[in-house]
């Protein structure tokens, strides 16, 4: 059997062109395929690299049991090829958890979000921006399990690991309106939901000259947020601002 390695590089930069044009189905084809010569040429790194991506799209299909698959696909690689320490190993616990998280299995995110922590710890620098990422997904679980207090220590967390990235950080604070939301419910979490929005809001200000393609898609994101607390002239606004970014990109 061949042995050598896939371009990762040009795989990834292939499926960055599909996705900007929405070309889903096509991407999945190339992932797919790109998959297969992994496994002939038993390039270990390659196939986890697949399943990642090809986990992450699924679950933004919505294709349940492909995005679990590829999941469980990934985990048992890691665990064969003796990869748990290995900073990609991190990624897939934290993809995995949060295909599961997406799916209504947040019990069974957890402990792939410890893990993910731990590999972290184990392989970055503590103010990795990795980290807020991390954080963020590991207390949406939390949300959702209702174990509030762990989930605003995690918020908190992220925010200090974003510090001086305000639309990162703007996220977080949606991320806690919401989970008040969840906690105290719309009237008698109001003003402490209020606070955080309203500090998303000006975080957002903070860079509204920005021309970055990664700022208009925290806009994108926030819109529907503040739209659903209320705030339907800033998600208008928002709204304009970032599709003016994208016509110049």
């Amino acid at each position: 059997m061949a042995k050598g390695r896939i371009d990762s590089g040009r795989v990834i930069e292939k499926l960055d062109e599909l996705l900007s044009r929405n070309c889903y189905a096509e991407a999945k084809r190339h992932l797919l395929y790109w998959l297969s010569e992994a496994e002939l040429l038993r390039d270990s790194r390659g196939m986890l690299l697949m399943f990642n991506e090809l986990m992450g799209l699924c679950r933004k299909l919505g294709e349940r049991q492909n995005a679990i698959d590829f999941a469980e696909k990934a985990l048992a690689h890691i665990k064969k090829n003796d990869l748990q320490k290995n900073i990609g190993a991190a990624t897939s616990y934290l993809n995995a958890a949060t295909v599961y998280k997406a799916f209504e299995r947040a019990e069974k995110s957890i402990p792939l979000f410890k893990k993910a922590e731990e590999t972290y710890n184990e392989n970055l620098e503590p103010n990795d921006e990795r980290f807020g990422g991390l954080y963020n997904n590991f207390a949406l679980a939390c949300v959702d399990l209702k174990d509030f207090e762990k989930a605003y220590a995690l918020y908190n967390k992220a925010l200090k690991i974003m510090e001086g990235k305000p639309p990162e950080q703007a996220i977080t604070y949606l991320n806690m309106a919401s989970c008040v939301e969840a906690e105290k419910g719309l009237e008698a979490g109001a003003e402490k939901i209020a606070e955080y929005v309203e500090k998303a809001m000006e975080l957002l200000e903070e860079c509204k000259e920005s021309q970055d393609g990664n700022y208009a898609f925290v806009l994108e994101k926030c819109a529907s947020v503040f739209s659903y607390y209320g705030y339907f002239y800033y998600a208008n606004e928002i709204t304009e601002r970032y599709r003016r970014i994208y016509e110049r990109t």
